[in-house]
C-alpha cells in the first residue's frame, strides 16, 4: 500500500481504496519522517478548526476547501502491533481524519457545506459523463 501511495502520489491511502477490507491506512507527509501505518484508528479528541484545500485519490482532480478540526488525538496500532497514541495538528491531523473517514465510508465531499458539496458532485458527474479524467490538475499537491 505504501508503494501505491507513493506512485499516486498521495499523502494517505486507506485499505478499502485498494480493495482491502481491513481497518487500516498508510500515510506519508514527505517531510523526511517516512511512511506510517495505522491499524484500527480511533480519533478520540479534536480541537480547533482549519480550512484546507483537500483532494482525494478516489476522485482525482477534484479539490475543495474543507473545514476540519485543526488538532486530533488518534489511537490505534502500528504495523508491529504495538499501540500508538498520537497528538496531531494541521496537515497530519487532516490526513488522519481523511483516512479514518474512508474506513467509515465517508468521502471528504461529504464534509463540505451543502452548496459546495453540490458543486463538487456536479463536477464529478460532468467528469463521468464526458469521460474526462484529469491526469493531475494540481501536480505539485499530493492528494489525501
Amino acid at each position: 500500500m505504501i508503494e501505491t501511495l507513493h506512485d499516486a502520489p498521495g499523502l494517505g491511502l486507506a485499505a478499502p481504496q485498494v480493495g482491502v477490507l481491513k481497518r487500516l491506512f498508510v500515510y506519508d507527509l514527505y517531510d523526511g519522517t517516512g511512511a506510517g501505518v495505522i491499524i484500527n484508528p480511533v480519533i478520540s479528541e479534536s480541537r480547533g478548526e482549519w480550512v484546507y484545500e483537500e483532494g482525494c485519490l478516489s476522485i482525482p482532480g477534484v479539490y475543495w476547501n474543507c473545514t476540519r478540526p485543526k488538532e486530533v488525538h488518534l489511537t490505534g496500532r502500528g504495523l508491529d502491533g504495538n499501540e500508538v497514541s498520537i497528538d496531531a495538528d494541521e496537515l497530519l491531523s487532516r490526513v488522519y481524519q481523511h483516512e479514518t473517514d474512508h474506513l467509515d465510508g465517508v468521502l471528504f465531499i461529504d464534509r463540505l457545506d451543502k452548496s459546495t458539496r453540490k458543486q463538487a458532485l456536479k463536477a464529478i458527474r460532468e467528469m463521468q459523463l464526458t469521460g474526462w479524467v484529469p491526469s493531475r490538475v494540481k501536480p505539485d499537491k499530493p492528494e489525501l
